[in-house]
């Protein structure tokens, strides 16, 4: 799938990817700390780091939307619309995890909520090797064998 949202020549959306990828891989790092045992402090960076993690995601995800209404053949329009779902449900996981903090003191995670985050991070972990396979042009067999002989 090419992208057809681009600066410079280079595609926009796997940049814009790597925001919250990372931003969410740091409250999962913040919140591991401070069930260890770490200052307060971790618990309110953690917070920041999943706001500011769905902020980017949602420009992303904007990003990758743009790029889906210009492809053409339904194969690859499947496909990258399950990019997109999987992706939106990775940022309403973290939206879910993030209004249960508010009310939370130092808006710190306990053992469930680490949890929540770390299949959060799996299945975006999953939406990363998707969309990477599409970018270089390959389906992954599920998505062909979903297809079948139907022609596409």
């Amino acid at each position: 799938m090419e992208s057809r949202l681009s600066i410079a020549g280079q595609a926009v959306q796997p940049i814009l990817v790597m925001f919250p990828l990372g931003l969410f891989t740091m409250a999962v790092i913040f919140d591991v700390g401070r069930l260890l045992g770490g200052p307060g402090m971790l618990g309110a960076l953690a917070y920041w780091n999943i706001v500011a993690g769905l902020a980017s995601g949602f420009l992303a995800m904007l990003a990758g939307a743009i790029d889906l209404a210009f492809v053409r053949r339904p194969l690859a329009k499947r496909v990258g619309v399950l990019r997109v779902l999987v992706n939106m449900g990775v940022l309403v996981l973290f939206a879910v995890i993030l209004m249960v903090r508010v009310g939370a003191q130092n808006r710190a995670a306990g053992v469930g909520l680490l949890l929540l985050e770390l299949l959060a991070l799996a299945i975006s972990g999953f939406g990363l090797w998707f969309g990477g396979e599409l970018s270089r042009g390959r389906t992954p067999a599920f998505a062909k064998a979903a297809a079948g002989n139907r022609g596409y």
